[in-house]
């Protein structure tokens, strides 16, 4: 039990906010704590800008940024650490340039929008195409159950469990088809995403209902009775789903009479299954 909580760092763990300590921490005399341990600060994620080429003439105006204010899951519990189960996905090349221009659209009637993963303001983005789009260059999610708190005991059982459930599902493609607005559970968040529909629903449901089967023997809630998979681009605080659906569905009716029909906005090629417990990633197939 000790080793395994070593392995995963501090049991105050409860959010993917949290860190494991490096390596390096563990002391040789385990009553004590290393210094590099008892110095270790987590740090935020870098902004966007220091991805930039060092030979980059743009700068960017940060006291112009908002600052992000996260909302927990679920409350904080000493010996909880947070897991998710999700499809990674990155948006191939070609499309980059569109999402963009709509979604440019969309912040210019939607305030206080912000990219998901980046937590960049859309109005810092829209200033900066190059910059927006390697924004939606980062990995985005297809969650596959309910972000939940697990104890270090049950790690390693519900790692193993659905590896067994997963590891024979094969590749298939997914049509992202539909813009669509979701709202969080307790509505603090709403988010700007592409649903999946058509081709790929069907594996995907599968493998919701695999995770589902591990989450149930271990106790955990399982996912939504009726769920919609898809990957999430854009969040605003509050419930904002009104004003944010709006605004998409009138650039869309604009593309329409444009003559510009949109059966899909990308497809991607099913490639695995992660989850992450903590900060650390764990391939289930």
């Amino acid at each position: 039990m000790d080793a395994l909580r070593a392995s995963y760092g501090d049991a105050s763990s409860d959010s993917d906010t949290d860190d494991y300590p490096p390596a390096c921490s563990v002391s040789a005399n385990p009553g004590e704590k290393s210094t590099a341990e008892k110095d270790s600060i987590p740090l935020p994620p870098p902004p966007l800008s220091l991805l930039e080429s060092t030979v980059s003439t743009g700068s960017v105006d940060f006291s112009t940024t908002e600052p992000v204010v996260r909302v927990r899951n679920f409350p904080h519990v000493d010996g909880n650490y947070a897991l998710h189960v999700y499809i990674p996905v990155t948006i191939p090349p070609y499309p980059k340039k569109e999402i963009v221009s709509f979604l440019k659209k969309v912040a210019s009637v939607v305030p206080n929008l912000h990219m998901v993963e980046a937590d960049e303001p859309l109005s810092i983005l829209c200033k900066d195409d190059q910059k927006f789009k390697r924004a939606l260059g980062r990995q985005f999610h297809i969650s596959l159950g309910r972000s939940v708190p697990i104890r270090v005991h049950q790690i390693n059982s519900v790692v193993s469990m659905l590896r067994q459930k997963l590891q024979f599902h094969k590749r298939y493609l997914i049509d992202f088809n539909k813009w669509e607005v979701f709202v969080n559970d307790d509505c603090t968040r709403s988010f700007l995403s592409f649903e999946i529909t058509t081709s790929g629903l069907s594996e995907i449901i599968k493998q919701i209902d695999a995770v589902n089967e591990v989450y149930k023997f271990h106790n955990l809630p399982e996912f939504y009775k009726d769920p919609r998979p898809h990957i999430s681009l854009v969040w605003a605080l509050g419930d904002i789903r009104n004003s944010l659906k709006g605004a998409v569905d009138g650039e869309l009716r604009k593309l329409r009479a444009g003559g510009c029909v949109q059966n899909r906005v990308f497809v991607s090629t099913f490639s695995g299954i992660e989850c992450k417990i903590g900060k650390r990633k764990h391939r289930i197939c």
